[in-house]
């Protein structure tokens, strides 16, 4: 296989100051929600991004503005993704917005999102 075509980044709020388990938690979440998104509305990018090797980076943002922000772009564009937002079971109160996962798409339609976003 030569290089990625495809990829999904989940995007982390670090002023929540998440435990690992947490983060790895809510990336779970990210992930299969904002590839179920892929798979009903871009199936071919979903089918490839499966062939490829489910491609995933994580980054960060500092707060919910930036998340939000995020969401409302890749909506814009057309982007696969999925806001997550959690029901208050352990570290934080029910209803706080976490993370947001974007893609599976095509990486430089996926850069030009989130390519200047530092990694978690």
């Amino acid at each position: 296989m030569g290089e990625f075509e495809y990829k999904q980044v989940l995007v982390f709020r670090t002023d929540l100051q998440m435990s690992k388990g947490k983060i790895a938690a809510q990336a779970g979440h990210a992930a299969v929600s904002a590839a179920q998104d892929a798979f009903v509305r871009h199936k071919k990018w979903w089918e490839a991004w499966m062939f490829e090797g489910q491609r995933k980076i994580a980054v960060k943002v500092a707060d919910e503005k930036e998340l939000s922000e995020l969401e409302e772009a890749a909506d814009d564009l057309g982007l696969p993704h999925a806001l997550i937002v959690d029901r208050g079971l352990t570290e934080i109160p029910e209803g706080t917005v976490t993370c947001l996962g974007i893609g599976p798409a095509p990486e430089g339609m996926m850069d030009r999102l989130t390519g200047k976003l530092k990694l978690l």
